[in-house]
Order: C-alpha cells, then sequence, then structure tokens
C-alpha cells in the first residue's frame, strides 16, 4: 500500500489529487494538505475585484468532496519535509501546524511513500517595503484580497462620481514579480467599468512594469499570428492599452511604497516616483518557506528547494550563462533528484533560469519579469506528476512516459476586458513552446500556427464558459475528468 501526501490543493495539487484518486486502487492513501478549506479558481479573482462575482462564485469547501471521493484532508499549513524520517526509523514525514478552527496552531507529523509539494508561492509583499493589503496597495491574488480591492476600488468610483480626479495605478510592484498578465486583465476590467460609467475625464490610469517591453509577460514576449499577419505581443499589448486609455511607464523595478506614492528605480539608473490614489500592484513570488531535515536533525534544505524556496526537480541548475541556456534545460517529470519521491508541479517547482533576458540596472537591481507558471501549465504539470506516479505505484514503471517540459508545451490564456455579454471584450492568445526555442523556430522563436491572438466579444463567452467548466471539473461534476487542464 502506498501513501501519497499533496501539499496545497490550488490548481496544480487539486489537479494531482484528483488524477491520483481516480487511477489509484483505494487501497491506496491519498491525503491533501492545505491551509485553507477552499478551493478558488484563481483566474476569476479579477472579477471579483470589480464587482461582477462574490467570493462564493469562485470558490467552493473541500473536505464535503474529498470526503465522497475517498481523500483525507488535513487542513494545516506544511511547515518542515522529514524525507528520510527520523533517528527512530520512521519513514518519511511532513511535519504540519493545524489551521482549522478546533486544531490551530497545533503541530502533528503526516507520513508519506510519496509528496507532491503543490503548495504554489509564498505572495511575498515583505519584500517590497509598503506593498500589499493592509498597508498601501490592493492585490487580486487571493478571493479575500480582490473583495477588498472591490471595496476600496467602489469608494474611488464614488469619489469621481463626486467630481475628483484620481490616479490608478496598476502592474508589478517588485522588480522580478511575475504575473503581469493578472494585472494587465485587472487593469483593463477597471478602465472599462470607469468608461461605462462615464467617468474617463476623472481618471488618470497608469501601468507601471517591469516588462522590458509591454507584452513580455514573464516569457520573452512572442510573435503571435493575428488577421493573417505577424505581430510583437509589444504592439499587441500597447495598442490595447492605447485604446483603454492607460499609460505606461515600462522598464521599472518597484523598491518602496508609501501612502499614495511608489517610489521605483529604472533600468537606466534613474530614481523616480509615481503618484496615486490606488494601486493593484502584484508582489515578488518565493517559496513557502518550507525547510528539510536528514534523519539525525541536519539542515538538507538545499537538496530540496533553490535559494528562491521553490522546489528542486529535474531541471539544470548549474547556472551558466543566459545565452547558453537550451530547452532541453527544462524540467519533464518534475522529480527531486536527490529525493526521487518527491515532486513538484506548478509554481512551487523552481524554475532553471529566466525566460525573459536578465537585465540590470547601473546599480546592480535586476529588473525583470520571473518565468511564469500559473494556469494552463499548474493544471498540465500536477496532472503528469498524478500520472506518473499511478504508472509507478501500480505498474512498477520507473520510466516515466507522461512529460511535460514548458519547452514543448503550448498555453492558451485568455485576458479579459470588460464583463458584459453584448459589449464585452477579451484578448484570447495561445503561445507553443512556452519557453521560445530558437533553434527549432528560428525566425520567431515559437510555431505561429500555433501562436496566435485576438481581441473580441466572442473572447469574452470564452472566458466566462471556462470560468464554469473549470469549476465543473474542479468540483468532480460527471465526465470531468474530459476536461483539459
Amino acid at each position: 500500500m502506498a501513501k501519497i501526501v499533496v501539499l496545497g490543493a490550488g490548481i496544480s495539487g487539486h489537479t494531482a489529487a484528483a488524477h491520483l484518486r481516480r487511477k489509484l486502487p483505494r487501497r491506496h492513501e491519498v491525503v491533501v494538505v492545505s491551509p485553507s478549506e477552499y478551493y478558488q479558481w484563481v483566474p476569476s479573482n479579477i472579477w471579483v475585484g470589480i464587482g461582477k462575482m462574490t467570493v462564493d462564485q469562485v470558490r467552493f469547501k473541500l473536505p464535503p468532496l474529498y470526503k465522497k471521493w475517498g481523500i483525507q484532508f488535513v487542513q494545516a499549513k506544511a511547515l518542515e519535509l522529514h524525507p528520510e524520517g527520523d533517528a527512530s526509523g520512521s519513514r518519511a514525514f511532513v511535519t504540519v501546524e493545524y489551521t482549522d478552527t478546533s486544531h490551530k496552531g497545533e503541530k502533528a507529523s503526516v507520513d508519506y511513500d510519496f509528496l507532491v509539494n503543490a503548495t504554489g508561492p509564498k505572495l511575498n509583499f515583505d519584500a517590497t517595503e509598503g506593498l500589499g493589503p493592509g498597508k498601501f496597495t490592493s492585490s487580486v491574488c487571493t478571493y479575500g484580497h480582490a473583495a477588498e480591492t472591490w471595496e476600496e476600488l467602489k469608494g474611488c468610483f464614488d469619489r469621481m462620481k463626486r467630481g475628483e480626479r484620481l490616479t490608478l495605478l496598476f502592474g508589478t510592484g517588485h522588480p522580478a514579480a511575475t504575473c503581469q498578465g493578472a494585472a494587465f486583465e485587472y487593469a483593463l476590467n477597471v478602465a472599462y467599468e470607469i468608461k461605462q460609467l462615464k467617468l474617463l475625464d476623472k481618471a488618470e490610469m497608469v501601468w507601471l512594469t517591469n516588462e522590458y517591453e509591454l507584452g513580455d509577460f514573464g516569457m520573452g514576449g512572442a510573435f503571435i499570428k493575428r488577421g493573417g499577419y505577424v505581430t510583437p505581443t509589444k504592439v499587441f499589448a500597447e495598442s490595447v492599452m492605447a485604446e483603454y486609455g492607460i499609460r505606461w511607464i515600462k522598464r521599472a523595478g518597484v523598491t518602496k511604497v508609501e501612502k499614495g506614492i511608489v517610489h521605483y528605480e529604472t533600468l537606466d539608473g534613474r530614481q523616480l516616483t509615481q503618484r496615486f490614489d490606488f494601486a493593484m500592484l502584484i508582489p515578488a513570488f518565493s517559496g513557502v518557506g518550507l525547510k528539510a531535515f536528514g534523519k539525525t536533525g541536519e539542515d538538507i534544505s538545499s537538496a530540496l528547494f533553490a535559494p528562491s524556496g521553490f522546489m528542486k526537480v529535474d531541471a539544470d541548475y548549474s547556472g551558466k550563462p543566459f545565452e547558453e541556456w537550451e530547452i532541453d534545460d527544462w524540467p519533464s517529470i518534475y522529480r527531486n533528484p536527490v529525493y526521487p519521491n518527491h515532486f513538484a508541479p506548478g509554481i512551487a517547482f523552481a524554475p532553471p533560469h529566466q525566460i525573459s533576458k536578465p537585465m540590470k540596472s547601473p546599480g546592480g537591481l535586476l529588473i525583470t519579469p520571473a518565468p511564469p507558471r500559473t494556469g494552463m501549465p499548474s493544471g498540465v504539470t500536477g496532472k503528469i506528476i498524478a500520472l506518473n506516479l499511478v504508472d509507478l505505484i501500480n505498474k512498477g514503471r520507473t520510466e516515466f512516459k507522461h512529460k511535460a517540459s514548458m519547452g514543448k508545451m503550448g498555453a492558451a490564456c485568455i485576458v479579459s476586458a470588460g464583463f458584459s455579454m453584448r459589449k464585452g471584450q477579451a484578448a484570447t492568445m495561445t503561445v507553443f513552446p512556452i519557453v521560445p526555442d530558437w533553434e527549432k523556430y528560428p525566425q520567431w522563436g515559437r510555431d505561429l500556427g500555433y501562436t496566435v491572438g485576438e481581441i473580441g466579444l466572442a473572447g469574452h463567452w470564452i472566458k466566462l464558459l471556462l470560468h464554469y467548466l473549470f469549476l465543473h471539473k474542479a468540483k468532480g461534476y460527471p465526465f470531468w475528468w474530459l476536461l483539459p487542464e
């Protein structure tokens, strides 16, 4: 009998647990450890942040579903991994701290044969002084943050209706932040709402980003086929921003936030500020802070985790120059090489290098987006880890056949640009592969047959449909496994 522990119940963790339970005989245990009792469909937090959806429309409780599926649920935060067990001869275990109301603060150990680290990121607001909820900026990274952000935005709308002219700031709140797409989407939705309220003359909207060019999105940008022409995502993003009346500041790393003022450094070394009345800035991501210890208590964290706190997997972490990296340096099975019963999908795995070229200011500040691993890559990597574990447990297969390198995987992204069934818009973009392969596709870095982009009302309909389809899938409704990741 095997026992698999999945840390985290987000897109990658929930996907992995669902496929493990569906494919493995019931004599094998599947345990999910998560600090929250809720699953949230993160892409729709944007709509919570503009008041078009409620919190309960983007989340649901996990315990009833996991009980039905035969998955043990532990509401707790993982603290320490002990992949070798301890001196008493115990098997591998993870130390957790309960977060449910009845046992909150208590610690326990959960043993395992295999571990899937799907904890996702720590929202590292503290990496930028003054950033984040409870300080001077807002967030849509969680449904709770998004609900608070909507309340603040409503107050701004009221002030604008009374005749005040406000500056609304969107973008990245750290020089190495990723998830530009989420901030981009939120900015477009707010701009759409302001237009619908006929308040454009009362709003100055500003996009502040660490991207070298707009449309970089942490993947080095892309060339997309649009309307029969090849267009850089730079032109695509700039044209959308201009259409929505948003001014942009690029190549900027936010270093500090004060009430109503953002301080940032540019790639050319200038120290500048931008005032604001409302700001929604994405924080840096880091690992959640897991530590690892050997049998006799020695710290072995470096064997499992990169300095960022994300888990090392089957990637090349040699640190060779950016120009020498190859597609094959990216992981494909997301398995730790030192402790091969440990896996990490989605944001929890450590990328081997930047996708966007690293850029530093004259003062040495790295101002470059980190590689994105959210959404589709998270679901896909969670699934392939589950399928490989099933083959290993059921058939003893050690040569894994299920692989999903970001250098050989495509992704689709739909960026909402206004919530309305008749007037709404969304930008739909697909890229293949996510990490550009300049050796295979020397002209564009990607296959233009699968790298395309369009914007229009149909995109909004698709985005809304996918909201319900993916919640259908996550809730385990009939034939959920037939829906793609």
